[in-house]
Order: C-alpha cells, then sequence, then structure tokens
C-alpha cells in the first residue's frame, strides 16, 4: 500500500488529485469544530450522557468525527447521505423504476445520484428539525422560539449539504470514494481521544509491570481485530466459469475460463448498522416522547437492549439484549445478501452468454447450486462480522474500556482505505497504458 502512495506522487495528475482531496479533508475537519448557533453544548453534553447511550449514538458520533456531541456546523455530517443511498438501494426492489433506471448505464446513474441528493437534503432537513425542537423541549437551547429554531435548522442542514457537495468533489477531482473517505476521515479522527481515554484507564499511574502489560494486551486487540478485519474484507469464495467453444466464421470464439467472486462478508457493515438502529429505539421513543418506566421489568429491558450492559458481570440478564442482537445481524445479513444478489438473474445471464460452471447444468441447476454456496458463505461471513463487533463491546463490558473506536468503524476504515489503494492503482495502470499508446 505505502509503495503504492510513493509511487501515486510521482504522478503529476494523481498527486495533484492526493493534495486536491487532502484539502477537502482539512476543511472538514475545521468544520467540525465551529459551533452551531443557539445551542448550549454543555448541557447538550450532559443530556447525551445520560440519555442517549448505547451502541447507536456511538456509532453517529464516530460517523460525525465527534461533531455530533459537540453539535457544530456539521453534526450530520454525511448521514443524511449514507441513509439516503440505503433508502434509494432498499426502494429498487419495490419500484421496477428505480431499478430500470440503475441498468440504465451512465445516464440512468446520473439520475440516482440526483435522487439520492435530494433525499438526502430531505432527511438533513427533517432530522436537523426533529433534533432542533427535542433539544428546544429539553432546555438546551439559548432560546426556544420560531427564528433560533429556523436558524439551527437552516445551519444544520446546509453543513450536511455542503460536506456532501464537498464528498463529491473528492470523487471527481480528487481519488474518488468521496464520501466514503469523509466518513473514514471522521472515524480516524475520533482514534487519538480513544488512544487517549485507554492509556489514562489502564496505563497511567500504574506499575512498570503492570504499564507494560495493559499496553501489549491492548496492542495484542486492536492488532487482532485489525488483522480478522482485513481477512474478512478480503475473503471471496470463486465459483468456476467455463465458456462453450463455438465457431464464428473461420474462428473460434469461447472456450476462456473464469470464475465469479462471492464476496464472504456480502452485506459489509450494513448488517451491524440496521441491527444498532433497530436495538436503541425504544430508548429513543422512551426519551423522544418522555414516557416515563417505572417498572423494574421494563427498565432491565431497557438497559438490555444497549451494547453498554452487555457482557458486565452485574447484568448477567443484558444477555438477552445480546441475543437479539445477534439474531438481527444475522437476519440482515440474509436480507442484504438478497437484495444485492440476484442467483437467477446470474444463472440467466451465464446460460445466454454461453457460460457454464463445470458440473452444473445451466438453468434452474446453477441457480440452486449458487443459492447453495451463498447460504454457506453467509454463515463464515456473519461470524466473522459478528466477532469483529462483539470484541470492542466485550472489553467495555467487562474492562470499562469505553472507545467510539469499535468494529463497525474498523471495519469501514478497512473497507475504504483498501478500495481507494485500488483506484489509486487502476488510475495509474491506465496512465501507464496511455503512456504506452502515446
Amino acid at each position: 500500500m505505502w509503495k503504492t502512495i510513493r509511487d501515486a506522487f510521482k504522478i503529476k495528475e494523481i498527486r495533484n488529485g492526493l493534495l486536491f482531496t487532502l484539502f477537502i479533508i482539512v476543511i472538514v475537519r475545521l468544520g467540525s469544530q465551529i459551533p452551531t448557533p443557539g445551542i448550549n453544548v454543555a448541557l447538550l453534553q450532559e443530556y447525551l450522557n445520560n440519555n442517549l447511550g448505547g451502541q447507536a449514538s456511538g456509532l453517529l458520533d464516530s460517523f460525525t468525527g465527534g461533531s455530533f456531541s459537540q453539535m457544530t456546523i456539521f453534526a450530520l455530517s454525511v448521514t443524511p447521505y449514507i441513509t439516503s443511498s440505503i433508502i434509494i438501494q432498499l426502494l429498487q426492489i419495490a419500484i421496477p423504476a428505480l431499478e430500470e433506471m440503475q441498468r440504465d448505464g451512465e445516464d440512468g446513474r446520473k439520475k440516482m445520484t440526483a435522487i439520492t441528493r435530494i433525499v438526502s437534503v430531505a432527511l438533513a432537513i427533517i432530522e436537523s428539525l426533529g433534533l432542533t425542537i427535542g433539544f428546544g423541549r429539553e432546555g438546551l437551547l439559548t432560546k426556544y422560539d420560531f427564528l433560533h429554531v429556523l436558524v439551527i435548522v437552516i445551519t444544520l442542514t446546509a453543513g450536511s449539504t455542503f460536506v456532501m457537495w464537498l464528498g463529491e468533489r473528492i470523487t471527481d477531482h480528487g481519488v474518488g470514494n468521496g464520501i466514503s473517505i469523509i466518513l473514514l476521515v471522521n472515524i480516524v479522527s475520533r482514534v487519538p481521544a480513544d488512544m487517549y481515554n485507554l492509556y489514562n484507564m489502564f496505563v497511567k499511574g500504574k506499575n512498570v509491570v503492570d504499564m507494560v502489560f495493559a499496553s501489549v494486551i491492548i496492542l495484542a486487540v486492536i492488532v487482532l481485530t485489525t488483522i480478522l478485519t482485513v481477512l474478512l474484507n478480503d475473503a471471496e469464495r470463486h465459483i468456476p466459469v467455463s465458456y462453450a467453444q463455438k465457431v464464428q466464421g473461420r474462428r473460434k470464439v469461447g472456450g476462456r475460463q473464469t470464475f465469479i467472486p462471492l464476496k464472504v462478508n456480502t452485506g459489509n457493515v450494513m448488517p451491524i448498522i440496521f441491527a444498532s438502529t433497530l436495538m436503541s429505539l425504544p430508548s429513543i421513543i422512551v426519551n423522544l416522547f418522555k414516557i416515563s418506566v417505572t417498572s423494574k421489568i421494563g427498565n432491565n429491558i431497557l438497559e438490555g437492549l444497549n451494547s453498554n450492559y452487555w457482557f458486565r458481570p452485574s447484568y448477567n440478564w443484558a444477555y438477552i439484549g445480546l441475543a437479539i442482537y445477534m439474531l438481527l445481524v444475522v437476519f440482515f445479513a440474509y436480507f442484504y445478501t438478497s437484495i444485492t444478489f440476484n442467483p437467477m438473474e446470474l444463472a440467466n445471464n451465464l446460460k445466454k452468454s454461453g457460460g457454464f460452471i463445470p458440473g452444473i447444468r445451466p438453468g434452474k441447476p446453477t441457480e440452486e447450486y449458487l443459492n447453495k454456496v451463498l447460504n454457506y458463505i453467509v454463515v463464515i461471513g456473519v461470524v466473522g462480522l459478528l466477532l469483529v463487533a462483539l470484541i470492542p463491546i466485550f472489553f467495555n463490558g467487562r474492562f470499562s474500556a469505553d472507545v467510539s473506536f469499535g468494529g463497525t468503524s474498523l471495519i469501514i476504515i478497512v473497507g475504504v482505505i483498501i478500495e481507494t489503494v485500488k483506484q489509486i492503482e487502476s488510475k495509474m495502470i491506465v496512465r501507464n497504458y496511455e503512456g504506452f499508446l502515446n
């Protein structure tokens, strides 16, 4: 990877793209430090700590680079765009026109991008309005009236839209993957603070032996989780495909062999995000509508759904919430795979192009074989995904190692870095081909 980046800086076009990307990143981080006018940040942080704990709120703060807890002008960051992309992707199943548009080449993709932008702005308005009204009712605004609410909503919406526009500039003039790179930078910006917290909790003030032991354990957990994430991200099952040899005119065509790459972690990080969001909904509803939970059973249920209580020795009943979370991850892994990968369509395309899987007849048998393989690798992917996601939660519950840098963030970091390096390599290859042809 480092060799690729070093070689990229030797090429003017790619070097300019990298420097432009760095410039945009600086703007994003500077904007993440500017507070939104009209919000009492001190009271807000106290409120968030007392009422909105759990995996989803920590994930949101990680995705925004700490901007959400500070309620800066980039507090929403790219989250409305990500949510919009997911909604549009899911709607393609229910609305055939969207699915057809996605297949309609470059023009169709441009239309889909425009729709995603519009939905992103609408979501940013809805989210900022909901947050502002909620904060106003809790007394977290300097003044709760129409003008102040309007200013905050416009500020948060404009900030989110501006971040989306910056991400698209990186895609067009930088190294590509603009939204993903901004998300990556936001997550990584929290790592130094997390490392400092771990140092204060487990290393500072201890004797030499305990300091060395704690440092080795922390480093080993980070390295092990990173290695597992890289393996999970790169793991693929290759399905061999052969093409029958045909005679066209006086020459023979076909007869070649290739493969279908099936990713083991087909759902990527989406099952974790979906499951975390659902687990946090009851607590959000209780706090939003000020529902009073007086019974011990009700409190136990709410705490059991909060990942902060999982693996704590004194909260054995919280394992019920952990079991629900694992079942949700498994369900969403299969669900997301079913909407992003269509074995029937792939089997029909192979049949039309004269391709076949050795030992498997074309058509329905190929579809059944692909479904069987897909179900098998999804199980492996879910197990790996749960391991990566639960390792930080385990150490948080057992040792109170409360950090925002969790397994979900690590999966995103590894995926974005690998994809960005691949894009840089492809640009270098294209440039070399162009130089050779010239």
